[in-house]
């Protein structure tokens, strides 16, 4: 009987040896498929996101008719530069500055947060990039600690114009629309190449919730924050400021 208990001594360092042995495998596979992902789209064309899938199956399983998902993919130079500078003026005025994360804006979006009920973001475009094309809509920690992850390997893997390229392809634009060739169709009859800087600023001014504002038909307050995001444009000198990224 003596040696009853160290046999389950034994037992016990077998099992916790097992699970950390699957624990190590898991994550391993983990950081090896998200390293793979990031380098695979460092140069392919974006088929899809996770949110595209998301928001068709919603449309899918809801009573609305038209459950058509609007998608086409445009390399950067067949995007009109009015979009890109909107994007950077509205979305993320230190783009070609920082390394993924604007620490300042956190810290002022974390003070407004402890005040405010309205709740306010402070992520860089590389960030929605992250989460867009590898993850899940949501606020939890895990999901954060995850897009903290995919940022950084972005960042190493992928150029400023790379993410930019992304990011004005897959950003949600409106219902069942994402990004730039689809926007300009539905909303204003063109191409993503031929958007003018108020056209551009209309998308980029419904970023923040584009299913309840519309580019095409805007409120007042879309309005005016297109008007302000035109006025930011012009703060950087235009689409000159773009030549930026090729330095």
């Amino acid at each position: 009987m003596k040696a009853f208990p160290g046999i389950l001594c034994n037992i016990e360092f077998q099992m916790i040896k097992r699970l950390l042995t699957w624990l190590w495998k898991i994550v391993a596979g983990f950081i090896l498929a998200s390293v793979l992902g990031v380098l695979i789209f460092k140069w392919m064309p974006v088929p899809f996101t996770w949110l595209m899938l998301i928001r068709k199956t919603e449309a899918v399983f809801s009573s609305e008719k038209d459950t058509e998902l609007r998608y086409q993919w445009r390399a950067y130079e067949d995007i009109s530069p009015n979009l890109a500078i909107a994007m950077i003026a509205s979305e993320d005025q230190l783009f070609l500055e920082h390394f993924g994360f604007d620490l300042k804006a956190m810290e002022k979006a974390v003070e407004h947060n402890k005040k405010s009920k309205h709740m306010r973001g402070a992520s860089t475009i590389t960030q929605q990039v992250a989460k867009n094309l590898f993850l899940w809509p949501g606020r939890s920690y895990v999901r954060k600690a995850f897009e903290a992850w995919f940022t950084i390997l972005i960042e190493i893997a992928w150029s400023k114009k790379r993410i930019l390229e992304v990011y004005m392809n897959i950003a949600e634009t409106g219902r069942l629309c994402f990004g730039a060739e689809a926007a300009a169709k539905k909303h204003f009859k063109t191409t993503a190449k031929k958007l003018s800087l108020d056209q551009a600023a209309a998308i980029t001014a419904v970023l923040p919730n584009p299913l309840e504002m519309n580019a095409a038909k805007p409120s007042g307050y879309v309005n005016s924050r297109k008007q302000h995001i035109k006025r930011q444009v012009g703060l950087f000198g235009g689409t000159g400021y773009l030549k930026n990224m090729e330095k």
